[in-house]
């Protein structure tokens, strides 16, 4: 955002942002400590490769097992990512082109997959389609009893990991139709054009790099998904590249991690081509064609609205309320196989689930966990976003770096986790300080992964600054750090806010990270939903399960009521 220059002999000049003093270094810096897993773990394989020790590299390529797991691995990704696309692209050319009724409620919906960690979108479909439904059973719908369960096969993992993924194809078309110039389509309907024909022929073909971007985000989603496939493909014996490192460390510790970061680095490997496709897709969305940009032309769907609007929450009704009810409906039925009803229906797995000494440690060590980074990574936010957005060459290193921060949140999670054992295996260096084993190891793989998940709304929002203001408070002898604290901070703190609270949300019940970090003592509550769920205690898990999609809901809510106030974009959900 520009605005006139104070100063008459500046006329129309644009004025100068004004950054902070050392905020290269600042971003090199941040750079350097994210990307020291990444580093690390190339480094484990290099290093020995350039010194002649091939046998990890050999050992790990010659097994048949790693190919079938990788075969698989991509396999389900590339169906997940049609079905992403499929149910994702739809809903966004909706939302983002015509006059559909309840966007908003809808767009939350869509979301709330995405938001959810991926083991209790999984469990949801188990308790939804096994024999034992409470939902399918007493309809008869549900599979005869003693057979398997549906989604534990490939195509089960498919549509479970295209459901939860298709919010991140849905959110990058989205972005792509709104950021259409509005002149063209109008330019297209003046010369006779009708509604449908300007969708097709102006805003289509502009919104497809957003639309491919999308898909290649939710295929290196579906690629490091671990949650997903540990509760359905383990039980079908469908080996997955996540699921087989995680096997590797679970039976042999730190023993197997030659071997773990060669699979860690082909996984790595594989998602760089799905992040190669995002960025391509993005630098096309930025060089188009110049124009009025804001919210498409809303095209009527005229005597379709309410057909089309009751077909959108069906669909929905379909994805995420049959398998949430069916996960509610275990949570209180006694015995898990029992149709729900008076005679069967007890809040006494709430009460048990509540009691347990592993489900309280859980709960404190992911509130610890998910408060601590949203909290740093917010502070953190603040300089570099600012520095991002500032011109010459500090400006241009920080944007650089920005693109470089973005890789730990795009690679698969447990090539960072593997990459932080290696780093914190061993005590720091100096500080003799040991890390691994502890809830600090999982504390540092969250700043790597989540900081561009921080970094994007503080970005938006010190780009919408007027640098006017900046001048001002220079021009009265402010200097840079003064005019961060004073100037900045306080102005861009509603979307650093919401940034960090994205944060809370994504942390507070991840697993594919925590997965491979913790230990004992330091459970966080996605490995403990795991466990009771791997652990035969279905009607246990699906009652933690459902306490923390109300707690989820619950803050995504109050961050939603408080969206006026932030800038556009900040809020993911809101229309």
């Amino acid at each position: 955002m520009t605005s006139a220059a104070l100063s008459g002999r500046r006329g129309t000049e644009t004025p100068r942002r004004f950054g902070l003093p050392g905020g290269s270094w600042l971003s090199v810096l941040v750079c350097a400590v994210v990307l020291l897993p990444i580093l690390r773990l190339l480094w484990e394989v290099a290093g020995p490769a350039l010194g002649g020790d091939v046998t990890a590299l050999a050992r790990v390529l010659d097994s048949p097992m790693t190919w079938r797991a990788t075969g698989n691995s991509v396999a389900i990704a590339l169906g997940a990512t049609l079905v992403a696309g499929l149910l994702g692209g739809p809903f966004a050319l909706l939302a983002g082109t015509t006059d559909l009724r309840g966007k908003t409620a809808l767009a939350f919906c869509l979301i709330l997959p995405l938001m959810i960690p991926p083991q209790i979108i999984a469990m949801s479909w188990i308790h939804l389609t096994g024999p034992g439904s409470p939902l399918l059973k007493p309809l008869g719908l549900a599979p005869p009893t003693g057979t398997p369960n549906p989604v534990h096969s490939s195509a089960g993992l498919i549509l479970v990991m295209g459901i939860e993924h298709a919010p991140l194809v849905f959110l990058a078309f989205r972005a792509a139709l709104r950021g259409v110039p509005r002149d063209l389509v109008e330019a297209a309907r003046a010369t006779g054009a009708g509604s449908w024909r300007a969708l097709a022929g102006v805003a289509l073909p502009l919104g497809v790099p957003g639309f491919a971007a999308g898909l290649a985000l939710a295929f290196v989603a579906a690629l490091g998904n671990f949650g997903v496939p540990a509760l359905l493909a383990i039980p079908a014996g469908i080996p997955t590249l996540p699921t087989l490192i995680y096997r590797r460390m679970s039976g042999f510790g730190p023993s197997a991690l030659p071997e773990v970061a060669v699979l860690a680095l082909l996984i790595g490997a594989i998602a760089c081509l799905g992040i190669a496709v995002q960025m391509v897709c993005q630098r096309r969305l930025h060089a188009r064609v110049a124009g009025r940009i804001g919210t498409t032309a809303v095209l009527p769907l005229g005597r379709w609205r309410l057909p089309v609007e009751v077909a959108c929450w069906v669909v929905v009704a379909l994805v995420l309320a049959a398998p949430l009810a069916a996960l509610l409906s275990a949570s209180l039925i006694r015995v898990y196989g029992l149709p729900l009803g008076p005679g069967t229906a007890t809040l006494a797995h709430y009460a048990t689930v509540l009691g347990l000494d592993q489900v309280g440690r859980a709960f404190r060590n992911s509130l610890l966990l998910s408060g601590a980074a949203a909290l740093l990574l917010a502070l953190v936010a603040v300089p570099l976003a600012h520095a991002m957005t500032g011109p010459g060459r500090a400006g241009r290193i920080a944007r650089a770096v920005g693109v470089l921060v973005e890789l730990p949140h795009a690679v698969p999670g447990v090539v960072l986790a593997i990459g932080c054992i290696l780093v914190f295996l061993k005590p720091l260096p100096l500080l003799g300080i040991g890390l691994y084993g502890t809830l600090g190891i999982i504390l540092a793989a969250y700043l790597a992964r989540f900081l561009s998940l921080a970094l994007r709304p503080a970005q938006a929002a010190c780009a919408a600054l007027a640098p006017t203001l900046e001048e001002a408070a220079r021009s009265c002898g402010a200097g840079p750090l003064r005019r961060l604290l004073t100037i900045v901070t306080p102005l861009v703190a509603p979307a650093v806010a919401a940034g960090g609270v994205l944060v809370f949300l994504t942390t507070f019940n991840e697993l594919t990270v925590s997965i491979l970090l913790w230990s004992q003592g330091t459970e966080t509550l996605g490995v403990v939903l795991y466990a009771l769920e791997e652990g035969g205690s279905p009607t246990l898990g699906a009652a933690l399960s459902i306490l923390t999609i109300v707690l989820i809901v619950a803050v995504m809510l109050a961050v939603g009521a408080l969206g006026r106030r932030l800038p556009p974009g900040v809020i993911p959900w809101r229309d």
